[in-house]
């Protein structure tokens, strides 16, 4: 007898990969997404990424051109049927994709395919260490604030650009006078809801208003309004640009360890101090990631 699944959401999670395997004709429907797994897009999006090492949109992609890999070697089918039989409608996107990935076109493929190896990555299973080291988090929630902050869009692993702009929007505070030791910052990162191979993200590097500014921001610099959200808060020791791995785990392991249910809502992150005498390899980050 089969085993009944006992975490609701990774059964959720386990029933969209089912999903996606077996419907790869179709373009993927971010509300058929939602629907199966109870997050929004881009919250499974985060999870599958951290998983998985590639996004949604990414992983479809790689589905279909290793289908096509598979029918190109083992069937006699045409290739304009093989296209659309992996969910290309056109014969030119598909030959251009397949080529890119595998270095040779679909015929090139067939007719030499001992030469041409298929490299199929291995999904990381969440499951695999009964050993490792569970996420350590604590549940909070934070209250109703205004910010100032500068608004980046980009590639989430993009960490040089994203501190070149980190430091112009500190240069701005310091040069109006508004950091002091009791300073709050914060960057507050919105993933962009759409089907694409990378996580884009808008990053809005922030300071926290004790008292209304006394000037107008200038063009590009804005104020937010952060509404009562609870959260759980994970702690990142190190530089900012190191994170990614540690986002990586979060995600990667939130079904297993954390099991709170994910809002929609924005990531915060919090400097715990601005010491000038820090190094950034010193610095403390609090992750904060909402929770429904």
């Amino acid at each position: 007898m089969k085993k009944a699944e006992t975490n609701p959401q990774l059964a959720r999670y386990k029933k969209l990969r089912t999903y996606l395997d077996e419907h790869l004709q179709e373009e993927v429907n971010i509300d058929k997404v939602e629907e199966i797994c109870h997050y929004s897009y881009r919250n499974i999006n985060r999870i599958f990424e951290a998983i998985h090492g590639e996004t949604i949109g990414k992983y479809v992609k790689r589905l279909r051109l290793e289908k096509a890999a598979q029918f190109l070697k083992y069937s006699d089918w045409g290739i304009s049927q093989i296209a659309y039989e992996v969910g290309f409608e056109d014969r030119s996107a598909f030959s251009k994709a397949f080529s890119k990935r595998y270095g040779a076109s679909p015929k090139e493929f067939r007719n030499n395919s001992e030469s041409v190896r298929m490299e199929i990555q291995k999904s990381l299973d969440p499951e695999g260490d009964p050993n490792r080291p569970k996420l350590q988090f604590e549940m909070e929630v934070l209250p109703d604030f205004e910010y100032l902050f500068l608004e980046y869009h980009g590639n989430y692993r993009d960490m040089e650009a994203i501190y070149a702009h980190w430091q112009t929007f500190m240069d701005f505070i310091e040069g109006k006078g508004l950091l002091s030791q009791s300073s709050y910052l914060m960057t507050e990162i919105i993933d962009d809801d759409e089907i694409g191979d990378h996580l884009s993200s808008r990053y809005r590097h922030a300071l926290v208003l004790e008292k209304p500014l006394e000037f107008e921001p200038p063009e590009l610099y804005r104020i937010g309004s952060h509404k009562r959200q609870k959260y759980a808060r994970f702690t990142h020791r190190g530089s900012p640009k190191s994170s990614e791995a540690y986002y990586q785990q979060i995600y990667a392991f939130w079904m297993l360890d954390v099991g709170h249910e994910l809002a929609d809502a924005p990531i915060l992150e919090f400097i715990s101090s601005v010491d000038e005498d820090l190094t950034e390899e010193s610095l403390t980050t609090e992750i904060y990631i909402a929770i429904a």
